[in-house]
């Protein structure tokens, strides 16, 4: 049997709200409007999304939203995609209801950090990946060392890979040395690169995906960038690269969320504003984003 793939272009979403006053911090998610992102992200070339992530604010929406927000993913992806669902929580407990919901729902696979709210030991994290898998779904596990302060390093990852269903891992240590040394130590596992703003150099080591921030903003050109990097075509893919790589460095930023939703008002599509913790960018900030993304889209011949 061959294993499952949760490689390609894989959109972490981004989640619109609208104003209600009723609402958690008064915004509403707005179902119709992320529907019509995930289908404008497949119809331009991505392999699919990824709901409820850290872009996706999972940790600002209520159980009820958190559970509709990857339902209306996967029922607007259908069969033209994958929908790779975000089952993070602080406890095992909680991840694997999160994942026996996703399986439910009718994800193709789930993407999984270690516990979220506390830094876990090498047997506490074998045991969290393993609560998760048991649902039956792939699973790409996340490495996030800034965010959770657990490293999933080569070696323990090793261990991880031999746990049945773990099929890949996002890789968000910015290291990309990382890639060929995961490769080494556990040759069965997929990696995916999970900061844009080393996708390349992740690819050309190796990478069979990108779990991605700022094709929210421009998904063609996205899917072009790994295209031509799978295919060897260095040149190309350094030139389509280079001008859109500013831009790309604020996904490893603590403003990635405000600064890929201004990237989306900047083209057109909709981003708007956050939940709490996330305020609205700085003034300083907004500045840097619009002409980083203005370098971007000139490059791109939209500007």
């Amino acid at each position: 049997m061959s294993t499952p793939d949760l490689g390609g272009v894989v959109v972490a979403t981004a989640l619109p709200y609208r104003e209600d006053a009723s609402a958690p911090a008064g915004l509403a998610v707005d179902y119709d409007a992320y529907a019509a992102h995930c289908r404008w992200l497949v119809d331009n070339g991505c392999r699919g999304v990824g709901p409820n992530g850290s872009l996706g604010e999972y940790s600002s929406l209520t159980d009820e939203e958190r559970r509709r927000v990857a339902r209306t993913a996967i029922e607007t992806v259908g069969d033209d995609g994958i929908v790779v669902v975000g089952v993070h929580g602080p406890g095992s407990h909680q991840a694997k209801y999160w994942a026996e919901v996703a399986a439910e729902d009718g994800a193709d696979g789930l993407l999984c950090l270690p516990p979220t709210m506390y830094r876990a030991n090498r047997g506490e994290v074998l045991a969290h990946f393993e609560a998760v898998a048991s649902v039956g779904l792939p699973v790409m596990v996340y490495n996030n060392p800034i965010d959770t302060k657990v490293d999933l390093t080569p070696a323990l990852l090793a261990e991880i890979a031999q746990i049945d269903n773990v099929v890949a891992v996002k890789e968000f240590s910015g290291d990309v040395r990382r890639v060929l040394e995961i490769r080494e130590q556990a040759p069965d596992l997929d990696v995916i690169s999970g900061a844009d703003d080393v996708v390349l150099e992740s690819l050309l080591m190796g990478a069979t995906g990108w779990f991605a921030g700022f094709p929210n903003v421009f998904p063609a050109e996205s899917v072009r960038l790994f295209d031509l990097a799978r295919s060897g075509k260095l040149d190309e893919a350094r030139a389509l690269y280079e001008p859109l790589v500013a831009a790309f460095r604020w996904d490893s930023r603590t403003e990635f969320v405000q600064a890929i939703k201004l990237g989306m008002d900047l083209v057109g599509r909709y981003g708007g504003p956050c939940r709490p913790p996330r305020g609205p960018l700085t003034d300083e900030h907004r500045e840097q984003v619009t002409a980083d993304m203005r370098r971007a889209l000139a490059s791109l011949g939209v500007a």
